[in-house]
This record gives C-alpha cells, structure tokens and sequence, in this order.
C-alpha cells in the first residue's frame, strides 16, 4: 500500500478556490484502478492549510493518477491559488 500526504498552502482567501477544484479531482479520482482513499482535510490549527491524504495500492496506480487527464488539467489550476509548492511524502506502509 502506498500513502501520499500533500499539504496545499492556499494564499490569503483562495482556501474555497482550491475546495471548489478538488471536489471534482477528489470525485474523479475516485473512481480510478487502485485508489483506496483519496480526502481532503484542513488543519484545525492552521486553517489556511489543506492538506490531501491519499491511499493507492501500488506505486504503479499512483504513477496512472498523476498521468491521467483530470489530474493534469486539475491540479496545475489549484497551484494558481497557492503561495508555495505543496509539501508531498509519498510512503509505503511497513507494519
């Protein structure tokens, strides 16, 4: 199983801007081969970080993901309404 943790840091006021364009990544991503999980979660202490937890079975399904249209066409308009690059770890489970 692999994990991605990808924390969005939204510039002042864009936090509904980037929500609005990952309801459809989150909606299409859903539906493809090998994905587990795919959620958005915005910190309690820090509301103007989001930050997407995503769970795949293989490295290979993650790899389809970032290849596929909707990603492309999607996550290159949600890093318009950030103030830096997104923080992404991307783990395998171990225990």
């Amino acid at each position: 199983m692999i994990k991605v943790i990808a924390k969005s840091f939204p510039k002042e006021g864009k936090v509904e801007n980037i929500l609005e364009l990952s309801k459809e990544l989150v909606k299409e991503t859903l539906k493809e081969n090998g994905c587990i999980k795919y959620e958005m979660y915005q910190d309690i202490k820090d509301p103007n970080v989001l930050i997407m937890i995503e769970e795949w079975e293989t490295i290979e399904d993650l790899n389809s993901h970032m290849a596929s249209e909707h990603f492309k066409r999607i996550v290159p308009k949600i890093g318009e309404y950030r103030e830096k690059d997104s923080e992404i770890s991307v783990c395998k489970k171990l225990i």
